[in-house]
């Protein structure tokens, strides 16, 4: 049996559009617990109390009591081995793009670029009334939810339950999805949709679909060429390094 590494960085080289698609996975490394799994935010925050619209809207305060935690907790956070290595990949030229489920911000402070947010990004708020977006300040908590200078009651800049996938992020992923011939999917349970949609459109396309996961998924037995099992930590920077080696034979 060839090298999964190997093969899947022989896909890389020879592919003409490279994308990842990430989840929660990827992050976990970086000390940011998962919201489905066991001992995972949604045991602390169950999410019909505070991660839908309708929660949101009911009451506010409340809601933003969590978000304020979690903030606190990205802050803390660091993009881990993973995430750098897809910013290695893209310094290779053979990452086009970065399709996250992720709102940590981590991909992007790993030095990636064009860095798709589907869910959102936690470390900012939206206004409801004059749609400015502001950097979220952990500092300035307060017990209320927070307002716009324009006085419009602010919301985290994130995806919940109840709201759509916002147009451009379903545009440009649509787009990247399409032109793809091989997709990197990371630390993703493959269950939460429409996301999970996104490698069985690239692989009814024709893409390569290289799986890296702590454990099979749906994906596996259905669309995954290579699966590459193990921590996204561990796994990606091999596949870069195997990626390096085999530009350096060519």
């Amino acid at each position: 049996m060839p090298d999964p590494h190997q093969q899947a960085a022989q896909f890389i080289a020879e592919g003409k559009h490279v994308i990842a698609v990430t989840g929660a996975g990827i992050s976990v490394e970086s000390g940011i617990p998962d919201f489905r799994s066991p001992g995972g935010i949604w045991d602390t925050y169950p999410p019909e109390q505070y991660a839908t619209t309708d929660a949101f809207m009911a009451n506010p305060d409340r809601v933003w009591d969590m978000w304020f935690d979690l903030g606190a907790l990205l802050g803390d956070a660091s993009p881990n081995p993973g995430h750098r290595a897809l910013a290695d990949l893209q310094g290779l030229d053979r990452m086009d793009a970065i399709i996250t489920q992720n709102i940590d911000n981590l991909h992007q402070e790993a030095g990636s670029r064009n860095v798709i947010e589907y869910h959102g990004n936690a470390k900012h708020m939206r206004c409801l009334d004059c749609e400015m977006v502001h950097p979220l300040n952990i500092a300035a908590r307060t017990t209320t939810a927070p307002r716009c200078s324009c006085g419009g009651l602010m919301k985290p800049n994130v995806v919940l339950f109840g709201d759509l996938i916002p147009d451009e992020a379903v545009v440009a992923a649509d787009n990247a999805v399409c032109a793809a011939d091989v997709v990197l999917v990371i630390g993703t349970s493959a269950t939460v949709y429409p996301a999970a949609q996104l490698p069985l459109t690239a692989k009814s396309s024709g893409a390569r679909i290289l799986e890296c996961n702590l454990e099979p998924t749906d994906f596996t037995p259905e669309i995954t060429d290579v699966f590459l099992a193990g921590p996204a930590g561990q796994t990606l920077p091999l596949l870069v390094r195997a990626v390096e080696e085999l530009r350096e034979v060519l």
